[in-house]
C-alpha cells in the first residue's frame, strides 16, 4: 500500500493556497476555492499518479479540512469526537464518494449541538456529500445490534479529531461489546451479498456494470475485509495473509484488481461529475478515453470491457474461495466428517469435491478429471476452497493450452459425452476458467462484449449459457419447459454434436470476418483433432455456419410464404440437420438476452420448422410444399368449428368464396373460425369490425380489422398502436374479392408483455374507431430517444430482396429503433402511394430489421424508379 500523506504534508503543497486562519471565521468562498483547486488537480493527477496514492491523498485532504474546519467553530473545546467510518473510514475516498462520519456526543450539551448543526450545515453549503450520525456510545452498539450496515460501520472507524476518552470509550466496546460474533456476522454478510448478487441475475458479465455492486466489484472486495476485520478483530487487510487465510501471491493479486477497479471508479466519477458507480453506455465512451484506451469509440469501449470483465471475474474465484475459507473456519467443517475417497487424488467432503493432497494438478489431465469426477457424482455441488487455490496455481503455470494434450483429450471427450457433463461440471468448467486454459480460441472470446443493445452477456458469458439452456432439454429437472426442442434431444444419437456446436458457435467473434464461417474451421479442426468421425466434423461445422439460418428466416422472413420455405428447405437438405439446428436455435436466442425470447419467437421458430420438416419428409428428390393441401385443411378445420357454433354453411361458403386463397393460407383455422364468426354477425353499418384477442395462445395479441377498403389503412392504425405504447411484431394486409380489406396485426406492449386488461383492450378500440371514423386525426408521436437510444448510430439501409413474384416488392430495413418508427415508415409509404402488403418487425437491441412486401396503388411491383424513390426517401426522413 502507497503511503499515506499526512495533513501537515497536504497543508505545504503549493495548490492548497493559503488554509484559512483558526483565528477567523470560517470562509465559504475560501473552501470552495480549495476544493475547486483539489478537483482540478486530481483530475490532472489521475492521468500518471497511482490510483492508490490518489485515493489515500483525497481522504487526507478531507482529513485536513474537516480538522481544520473542526477547530474554526471550536468545537476541540466540547466533549464530542468526529470518526471518520465507511469507506473514508478505511482512508479511501473517490470524487464522488460519501463522506461518512460519526459523531460521538456522550454529553449532548446544547453548546456543541449548536457548533455540531453549523459544522454540518457549512460542509453542506459546500456541496459535499456528508453521510453522518450524531450517537452516544452506547446507542452506536445499540443500532448495530440490530443493523448490519451500521455494525460494518463501525468496524471502520477511524479516529480524525474531538474528545479523545469518548473515542476510546467506543474502540473499548468495539472489542468487548460488539452486537455480531463471528459467525452471526459472517453469515448476515454472505448472505447480504448474496442478495446483492441477485438483483444483478448472478453474473459479472453485465454490460452496464455497477462497479462497485456488481457480482465481482468493490463491494465483494470489501466483503472479504470487513468478515477478516471482524473475526480477527483487527484493522488491517494483511491480516488475511497473517492468518493463513490467503497467499502473498493472492492479497497481492486482489490488491492488483481493487486498483483496477478503484481506477474505473476514478475515471467513472471525473467523466460525470459526481458520484454514480453505474458504467453505463453514456459513460463507457469517455471513461474510456480517461484509462487511456483510445478515443475510437466502440473499439475502445471494447477493450475496455474486456479488461474489466476479465478483472471481476478474478474478483468473483477469490472472493468465492475465500469466503469458503471463512465458513470453514467460522461455521465449522462438518463436510469434513463425511469425506469420502473416489481415486488417489479426489475425494467427496460434503458436497464439495476436494484433493486429496497438493501435487494433484501436477498431472495436467487432473484439471480436467476433476470435471468429469463431478459428472459421475451428481450429489457434487462445487469446489472446496483449498482445491480451487491448486487449481488456480495449475492455471497459472500453464505453458500451453490443456487440449495439446492427448490425455486431456480424451477426458474432454468424455466429458461432453457424459449425459450430465454439460451441466454443472461444464459452468463450474467457466467459472474456474478450465475451459478457456483447454480451448485457445475460448480464452480470446473471454470478456469479449458488444457494445449494443442485443447480447446482454460477453461472448463467453452467452456460450456459457447456451451450453446450459442445451442441457436443460434432457435434464430431468427442466422437463416440460420446450417440448418439441426435448423431444428432439432425446432422439438425438450423436448428441455430443450439439453441445460442440453450441461451444464453437461464436467462438470466432472479434477476430473479424464472418464469425460462422471462421467457427465452422475451428470446430472441424477440433473434431479431427479429438477423433471424432467426419460426419460427426461435418455436423457440427454445418451448424456453426448455420447457426443464425433459422432464426434470421423465422424472424426476419414470411415464413406463410412457400418460395422462403421452399429455400430454407434446401439449406437444410435433410431433417436430422433441422432437428439440430431448431434446438440449437432455441437455446441460443435465450442466451442472448433474458428480455428476448418470448412465445411469439416460439411460434414462428416452430411453425418454419413444421412446415419444413414436412416438405422434407416428402420422398421427392425436390419436394414442395402443397399449398393447396394446407388450405383446404385450414378450411376443413374451421368449417367443422363454425358448424359446432351453430353458424349455416351455405352462409359460411358465400362469406369464404369472397375471401383469396392466400388468406386461408396465412391463417390458422382457429384465426378464419374467430373471424368469420363475427363478420357473419356483423351489419355493414358497424364497420369498422375491430377484435383483440389471442385466438392462438401464442402470447400475443392479434388485432384484427375488417373495413371497407381504403388508401393507407396502415398508417392510421400505425400511428393508433404507437400512440397507445404497443408494438407491431407482424401484420398481414389482404384484399377481399369485393372491396374490403382483412387486416391482422400481432402485438406486444413496450414491455413484451399481450394485451390482457379488459379496460385497456377497450380503449385501443376506441382510438381505432375515433381515427378510421375520422372523428380524430392520426396521433403524432413525440416521445424523445431514450438514455441509451442516444448512444447509438444505426445507419438506416434499405436492401431489395429478389423474389418470384411478379406482383410485389420485398425490402429490409434496417435503421435505429425509435418511438413511432412504424408510423413514421407508414406516412412515408402513405406520401408515394406505396400500398402495405405484409409486414414483419423484428428489433435487435438498438437496431430494428423489418421486412416489408408492398405494392404500387395498381397492384404491381415496384419499377426500379420506384424503389430507389421509395429508397431515398426512407432515407432521407429517418436518418436524422
Amino acid at each position: 500500500m502507497a503511503t499515506t500523506m499526512t495533513s501537515e504534508s497536504l497543508s505545504q503543497t503549493d495548490f492548497f493556497g493559503q488554509w484559512p486562519a483558526l483565528s477567523e471565521s470560517p470562509c465559504r468562498d475560501a473552501y470552495r476555492n480549495l476544493l475547486e483547486q483539489y478537483r482540478q488537480w486530481s483530475e490532472q493527477q489521475f492521468i500518471t499518479a497511482d490510483i492508490d496514492e490518489l485515493i489515500h491523498h483525497r481522504s487526507a485532504f478531507f482529513d485536513h479540512l474537516l480538522k481544520h474546519l473542526w477547530q474554526q467553530l471550536q468545537l476541540n473545546c466540547e466533549p464530542v469526537s468526529l470518526v471518520a467510518v465507511g469507506g473514508y473510514g478505511r482512508e479511501t475516498l473517490h470524487p464522488g464518494s460519501d463522506i461518512d462520519l460519526l459523531i460521538l456526543d456522550n454529553t449532548q450539551k446544547a453548546s456543541a449541538a449548536a457548533k455540531l448543526t453549523e459544522f454540518l450545515t457549512f460542509l453542506w453549503d459546500l456541496h459535499l456529500d456528508i453521510g453522518h450520525a450524531v450517537r452516544t456510545v452506547n446507542d452506536c452498539f445499540t443500532q448495530a445490534a440490530n443493523d448490519i450496515t451500521i455494525a460494518t460501520n463501525l468496524i471502520e472507524a477511524r479516529y480524525l479529531c474531538g474528545d479523545e476518552p469518548s473515542f476510546q470509550q467506543f474502540q473499548q466496546h468495539l472489542v468487548s461489546n460488539f452486537p455480531w460474533s463471528s459467525r452471526e456476522f459472517y453469515q448476515a454478510k454472505h448472505e447480504e451479498q448474496q442478495r446483492r448478487h441477485q438483483q444483478y441475475h448472478g453474473t459479472s458479465y453485465n454490460l452496464e456494470p455497477n462497479i462497485k455492486s456488481s457480482p465481482g466489484g468493490l463491494r465483494d472486495i470489501q466483503t472479504i475485509g470487513w468478515i477478516a476485520k471482524r473475526h480477527f478483530q483487527t484493522h488491517s487487510d494483511e491480516s488475511l495473509v497473517e492468518y493463513g487465510y490467503m497467499t502473498a501471491d493472492e492479497f497481492v493479486e486482489l490488491r492488483e484488481c481493487m486498483n483496477w477497479l478503484w481506477r474505473i471508479r476514478f475515471a467513472l466519477h471525473l467523466e460525470v461529475g459526481k458520484r454514480e458507480d453505474r458504467l453505463l453506455f453514456d459513460f463507457q465512451p469517455g471513461v474510456a478515453v480517461r484509462l487511456g484506451y483510445g478515443n475510437e469509440g466502440k473499439a475502445s469501449v471494447e477493450l475496455m470491457m474486456k479488461d474489466y470483465f476479465k478483472v471481476v471475474l478474478r474478483v468473483s474465484e477469490l472472493n468465492q474461495m475465500l469466503l469458503q475459507f471463512f465458513q470453514q473456519a467460522i461455521l465449522g467443517a462438518q463436510e469434513l466428517l463425511d469425506s469420502k475417497n473416489l481415486n488417489e487424488d479426489f475425494a467427496i467432503s460434503g458436497e464439495m469435491l476436494t484433493a486429496r493432497h497438493d501435487q494433484v494438478f501436477d498431472q495436467r489431465q487432473n484439471m480436467i478429471k476433476a470435471f468429469v469426477l463431478i459428472a459421475e457424482n451428481p450429489q457434487i455441488t462445487g469446489i472446496q476452497s483449498h482445491t480451487i487455490r491448486l487449481l488456480r496455481n495449475a492455471r497459472a503455470q500453464l505453458n500451453e493450452p490443456l487440449s495439446y494434450d492427448p490425455d486431456c483429450r480424451l477426458l474432454f471427450c468424455q466429458l461432453i459425452e457424459h449425459p450430465r457433463g454439460c451441466g454443472r461440471p461444464f459452468a463450474l468448467m467457466h467459472h474456474h476458467s478450465v475451459v478457456a486454459s483447454y480451448l485457445p480460441q475460448w480464452q480470446q472470446i473471454v470478456g469479449q462484449m458488444q457494445f449494443d443493445l442485443f447480447h446482454a452477456y460477453t461472448v463467453d458469458e452467452h456460450t456459457y449459457r447456451l451450453v446450459r439452456n442445451l442441457y436443460r432439454f434432457s435434464a430431468a429437472e427442466h422437463q416440460g419447459e420446450f417440448p418439441l426442442a426435448e423431444q428432439l434431444v432425446a432422439t438425438m444419437e450423436r448428441r455430443h454434436c450439439l453441445f460442440l456446436a453450441g461451444i464453437f458457435h461464436d467462438i470466432a467473434k472479434g477476430r473479424g470476418g464472418d464469425h460462422s464461417e471462421l467457427g465452422a474451421m475451428d470446430a472441424r479442426n477440433f473434431c479431427h483433432q479429438h477423433g471424432y468421425p467426419d460426419a460427426d466434423a461435418e455436423l457440427v461445422a454445418w451448424l456453426v455456419e448455420h447457426h443464425l439460418t433459422l432464426s434470421v428466416t423465422a424472424q426476419k422472413r414470411d415464413i406463410h410464404d412457400p418460395e422462403v420455405i421452399q429455400n430454407f428447405a434446401n439449406q437444410m437438405q435433410d431433417c436430422e440437420r433441422m432437428d439440430y439446428l431448431y434446438c440449437l436455435t432455441v437455446a441460443d436466442i435465450r442466451a442472448t438476452n433474458h428480455s428476448l425470447w418470448n412465445n411469439w419467437k416460439a411460434t414462428l421458430l416452430e411453425e418454419l420448422y413444421n412446415a419444413t420438416h414436412y416438405l422434407l419428409k416428402q420422398n421427392s428428390s425436390t419436394p414442395t410444399l402443397d399449398v393447396r393441401q394446407k388450405i383446404q385443411q385450414n378450411k376443413a378445420s374451421a368449417m367443422a368449428l363454425l358448424l359446432s357454433a351453430g353458424f349455416d354453411e351455405k352462409e359460411i361458403l358465400a362469406l369464404w368464396g369472397r375471401f383469396t386463397a392466400d388468406y386461408f393460407f396465412r391463417h390458422t383455422a382457429e384465426q378464419i373460425s374467430w373471424h368469420s364468426q363475427h363478420i357473419l354477425n356483423l351489419n355493414t353499418e358497424q364497420l369498422p369490425l375491430i377484435l383483440i384477442g389471442d385466438e392462438n395462445n401464442y402470447g400475443t395479441t392479434e388485432l384484427f380489422i375488417y373495413h371497407h377498403e381504403e388508401s393507407h389503412l396502415f398508417a392510421s392504425v400505425a400511428g393508433v398502436l404507437d400512440s397507445e405504447q404497443l408494438s407491431i411484431l407482424d401484420a398481414q394486409i389482404l384484399a377481399t374479392r369485393d372491396g374490403f380489406v382483412m387486416d391482422t396485426f400481432v402485438l406486444l406492449q413496450r414491455d413484451g408483455k399481450p394485451l390482457t386488461d379488459p379496460r385497456r383492450i377497450e380503449d385501443v378500440k376506441q382510438q381505432l374507431l375515433d381515427v378510421l371514423h375520422k372523428r380524430k386525426s392520426v396521433p403524432q408521436t413525440h416521445r424523445p430517444l431514450s438514455r441509451r437510444m442516444k448512444n447509438f448510430n444505426v445507419k438506416t439501409q434499405v436492401k431489395f430482396i429478389p423474389s418470384k413474384h411478379q406482383r410485389r416488392t420485398t425490402f429490409e430495413l434496417t435503421t435505429l429503433d425509435r418511438p413511432g418508427l412504424i408510423a413514421k415508415f407508414a406516412a412515408i409509404l402513405q406520401r408515394l402511394d406505396v400500398v402495405l402488403l405484409a409486414a414483419k418487425i423484428t428489433t435487435i437491441g438498438e437496431q430494428a430489421d423489418d421486412l416489408f412486401i408492398v405494392a404500387s396503388t395498381k397492384n404491381e411491383a415496384l419499377t426500379e424508379t420506384e424503389k430507389q424513390t421509395l429508397k431515398q426517401q426512407i432515407i432521407k426522413h429517418l436518418d436524422f
